[in-house]
């Protein structure tokens, strides 16, 4: 019914499944040992607020790029609307 070529690569198929497999479940156990409180690969919140403070011009740099989103976006559907709903 089946060829020879089509058992050899589903044979080759299942091995790479479980060599998968295998990697994968030593990999999360290595991790889960490293973390010992269940937590496995979420940054660390414990940093000094020195270090996640901005600096006054990326301060500026962000809230003008938040505006200029919020503009572009109103853009976008009023747009969109007008497509959709107001053109006869």
């Amino acid at each position: 019914m089946w060829s020879d070529e089509f058992t050899n690569m589903l044979f080759l198929l299942v091995m790479a499944a479980l060599l998968r497999a295998s990697y994968e479940l030593s990999r999360r156990r290595g991790l889960a040992e490293s973390a010992p409180s269940g937590v496995m690969n979420l940054p660390s919140t414990s940093g000094s607020p020195e270090e996640t403070e901005l600096t006054p011009w990326q301060r500026e740099w962000a809230e003008k790029a938040v505006r200029r989103y919020a503009q572009s976006q109103e853009k976008k559907w009023r747009r969109w609307n007008e497509a959709m709903f107001e053109r006869v």
